[in-house]
């Protein structure tokens, strides 16, 4: 799907876009194929054109940082078939306070990646030193509502930490899609089950938990890091999950402004 965006043209919108694509331009090479394109000048198809031609060699490089700043961040999405086997699944809890109060702290920073599920605590093993090695092996970022909560969180409180991968937001796909709310609506709307000890929890009881365990409970840190890792486990069977049965084709589904990603 990347390699058919050109909302990072300048002055390319939306409806531009889905004009070229029932045009027959399908991705990158097509358009710097075709001589002429309507409703462009040549001086503007060939600017077009050295845009593309840079846009692809950032993609054969693997340079997507400069690939993300050219493209919204809620398009994405569309760096996902591009990059899988670097695919980040992210999710975090706090103590509850606001990322604005001093007393803010991240508790417990749950990561997915290759099928490995890893879980940072507090004063244990969550160091920004630690955060940046997983982040500079990651080429896609996966959250839910991470652009809202985790990512400004994490920014706010660990400054040196660095986001410079793509950042794929499942709950802004998810409102394009007409699906609202948190990720437990979002896992009844999709059929997922919690198993019974963790259905129900959200993220006051990550509070509570934090709170018990640093009074000594330790079972209290099990079970907030098995929600944490759930969140994380959540965030992959929903990316796999088809969002619209019965779509072939990528470039028509966003015609419509669905999302598709394809596992």
């Amino acid at each position: 799907m990347l390699t058919s965006t050109f909302i990072l043209l300048q002055g390319v919108g939306p409806a531009t876009e889905r004009r070229w694509w029932r045009e027959g331009l399908h991705d990158w090479r097509d358009f710097i194929a075709r001589p002429r394109v309507t409703g462009l000048s040549p001086e503007r198809k060939t600017l077009h054109d050295r845009t593309l031609t840079l846009a692809q060699a950032d993609l054969d490089q693997g340079n997507l940082q400069s690939l993300a700043a050219q493209i919204r961040k809620p398009e994405h999405w569309r760096f996902y078939d591009n990059r899988r086997s670097g695919i980040l699944y992210l999710d975090i809890e706090t103590n509850g306070f606001s990322l604005h109060d001093p007393s803010g702290t991240v508790t417990v920073v749950g990561l997915h990646r290759d099928g490995r599920t890893l879980s940072l605590v507090q004063d244990e093993t969550l160091t920004v030193d630690r955060l940046q090695t997983e982040f500079n092996q990651c080429t896609l970022l996966v959250t839910f509502f991470g652009t809202g909560f985790d990512v400004p969180y994490l920014q706010a409180k660990f400054p040196r930490l660095r986001f410079p991968m793509p950042h794929f937001d499942l709950c802004l796909a998810a409102r394009r899609l007409g699906l609202h709310g948190g990720l437990k609506r979002l896992e009844r709307a999709m059929g997922i089950e919690r198993e019974p000890a963790l259905a129900g929890l959200d993220g006051g009881d990550a509070v509570r938990l934090w709170s018990q365990w640093r009074r000594g409970n330790r079972a209290a840190l099990d079970v907030l890091v098995a929600v944490v890792d759930l969140a994380v486990a959540e965030e992959v069977v929903i990316l796999g999950l088809p969002v619209e049965p019965g779509t072939l084709d990528d470039r028509a589904a966003v015609e419509r402004g669905v999302p598709v990603v394809v596992v």
